[in-house]
């Protein structure tokens, strides 16, 4: 019954399916983080799900689409289906780590802690965080629509799983920006069992896709977490929700132009 609870809060936090919850399911998502990597694969799949849907409906209308644009019919399917499942996994996730992106940026550029934190906080969008946070997900985008499409599919599910790696490295690695959402994550990851876990959970969902190439999704996951750790504290002073948000985002780019470009296949 707990393992549900569990994964019914995790489920909550991670995404806007419908889940029933109470006040604790923040904290028992912070509790277990390492679990957010199998959550990442249940994402991936849910993906894979939509981009499949997406080129079964546009092969129904080939005809169509050839009649309209001729040669270019497979340039417009790759287009369409890599746009449709970025947009997918941001609305799936409810935006929220695509607004970290945007706070991001929206904070880079201030002297002052203070006034970053504040711009993070505040309802706007600055051109900084417009365009960082496009920027991303088009990477995330020419991944998809660069790469074979036999690959498509692992690819959407290892990438999604070394995001949330990326999560879990940055909130071991990091300490709390202030008293907020990032802090408790960071609470609760401390100590290499939950880490260690983590990977080992990682590992054993992407090594039956790529192999032994896993360990590059894995090196990515554990690099960006450091690296994002040190951005959050030059930018925060600390590790904050926005940074974790920020970095599921950057990673799943970054796995998904790697394939893309036959680093591991």
């Amino acid at each position: 019954m707990k393992a549900w609870k569990v994964f019914k809060d995790l489920v909550a936090f991670l995404t806007i399916i419908p889940s029933t919850k109470d006040e604790s399911f923040i904290e028992n998502s912070a509790r277990y983080m390492f679990l957010f990597p199998l959550m990442g694969g249940m994402i991936g799949i849910l993906a894979v799900a939509y981009f499949q849907l997406c080129t079964l409906i546009l092969s129904i209308f080939t005809p169509v689409l050839r009649w309209l644009f001729g040669a270019l019919e497979n340039v417009f399917v790759r287009i369409f289906s890599a746009g449709a499942t970025i947009s997918f996994l941001l609305v799936i996730t409810g935006l929220q780590h695509f607004d970290g992106l945007v706070d991001l940026g929206n904070a880079i550029g201030f002297k002052n802690l203070e006034e970053r934190r504040l711009v993070a906080h505040a309802w706007v969008v600055t051109y900084k965080g417009a365009l960082l946070a496009l920027f991303v997900e088009f990477l995330a985008f020419l991944g998809i629509f660069l790469m074979n499409a036999a690959l498509v599919c692992k690819a959407l599910i290892c990438a999604e799983v070394s995001a949330k790696l990326a999560m879990v490295t940055l909130a071991w690695a990091g300490k709390p920006a202030y008293s907020g959402l990032g802090a408790l994550f960071v609470k609760f990851n401390k100590g290499y069992k939950s880490i260690s876990l983590s990977y080992a959970i990682a590992l054993l969902i992407v090594f039956p896709f790529f192999g032994l190439s896993s360990i590059a999704f894995l090196s990515i996951s554990f690099l960006a977490g450091i690296l994002m750790e040190k951005v959050s504290e030059r930018v925060f002073g600390g590790t904050s929700g926005d940074v974790l948000g920020a970095t599921n985002e950057l990673v799943r780019a970054v796995c998904l132009l790697m394939v893309a470009g036959g680093v591991v296949s």
